[in-house]
């Protein structure tokens, strides 16, 4: 099958691009002409590191026919590329989140809708076979209720490497549009969909201060569900350039009748590199960007609907945009019904 990856602006293009080209069943192709002249990490310079087939243009990655896409532009850009690859008949997988707005997230699921495509938000967490237990675990009663879950979903900054993280008009924020859609999701699966009732927030620019973003670089987002739980996300780019991984993420899930703890990234093995006088992690468990993948690619090929999919990737934006309404006011945000 024949899989396009448009725009290598968000920091998982790499991975994905190389996790496809090693593919028997793909023919892969690439595109990211919105790229910054001579930057190494985009655009021809990318793909010809990488060993990829590369277009100039976005008219000719869609001249071709095309049964999947990946989405992997900034944020404010998902919706033009994902009607495009509708309208060229592609399944498509689109980078978290979704979109910045609700307007933007809604047109691309109606897009997909009309051209009879899946669409597919990327969260790769799910596909963890740690999180598949937890979810057993909630499912068959073994936990009791869920009462509470403090998740953290910390990193170094992307803005350090990728500076339109800390545009608000290319991201729609900083930390807490970027880490917190992740938990949020995990606890939409928790919850069976149940949709969150209340959010507050509180952000600050503490963090990396020397960079002049004008995005939040630290958050708590609080949300309280329906059925009683509630549920505390520290979303930070906490972790310093220098930190030995990229980031991680973790849930706590207290229940009536046991606490678990999840850990998506546990640390296998940890040292010091002499070679750059820096400690070294390396991580366990599942490769959660392949299992993704791997489920996407099934469906297209199927045809059957993707899971997580867009209203999935709609219900986890509502989150956000409620934290950012709350920082805005100051006060716990309603969610509609």
């Amino acid at each position: 099958m024949r899989v396009a990856v448009l725009s290598f602006a968000h920091v998982h293009a790499a991975t994905y691009l190389t996790l496809l080209r090693d593919r028997d069943d793909v023919e892969l192709v690439a595109a990211d002409p919105d790229a910054p002249p001579g930057d190494p990490d985009r655009g021809r310079a990318l793909a010809e590191r990488l060993a990829v087939p590369y277009a100039e243009s976005w008219d000719e990655v869609f001249a071709q026919p095309l049964d999947a896409a990946i989405v992997t532009s900034e944020n404010a850009r998902h919706r033009r590329l994902v009607e495009r690859a509708a309208a060229a008949g592609a399944h498509v997988l689109c980078e978290k989140p979704l979109a910045t707005t609700e307007a933007d997230a809604r047109a691309v699921i109606d897009a997909c809708a009309r051209a009879g495509v899946g669409l597919m938000t990327a969260y790769p967490v799910r596909f963890g076979s740690a999180f598949a237990a937890l979810h057993r675990a909630v499912s068959d009663g073994s936990l009791g209720r869920l009462v509470s879950v403090h998740g953290a979903n910390n990193g170094s900054n992307p803005a350090r490497s990728s500076p339109w993280f800390g545009s608000r008009e290319l991201a729609g924020g900083g930390a807490v549009m970027d880490h917190t859609v992740h938990i949020a999701d995990l606890l939409d699966v928790l919850l069976d969909g149940e949709q969150a009732a209340e959010v507050y927030a509180q952000a600050n620019t503490v963090l990396d201060a020397d960079l002049g973003l004008d995005v939040e670089t630290a958050g708590l987002v609080t949300i309280r569900y329906p059925g009683g739980t509630v549920a505390a996300i520290d979303c930070s780019w906490s972790h310093p350039k220098d930190h030995p991984t990229w980031g991680g993420l973790t849930l706590t899930c207290v229940g009536e009748r046991a606490i678990v703890e999840l850990d998506a990234f546990p640390r296998l093995l940890d040292g010091f590199d002499t070679t750059t006088a820096r400690a070294r992690w390396e991580s366990g468990g599942d490769d959660l960007d392949a299992a993704m993948l791997d489920a996407f690619l099934d469906a297209a090929r199927t045809g059957r609907r993707p899971t997580p999919d867009g209203e999935a990737g709609l219900r986890s934006l509502r989150v956000v945009l409620a934290a950012y309404e709350s920082l805005r006011t100051g006060q716990p945000v309603a969610l509609p019904d």
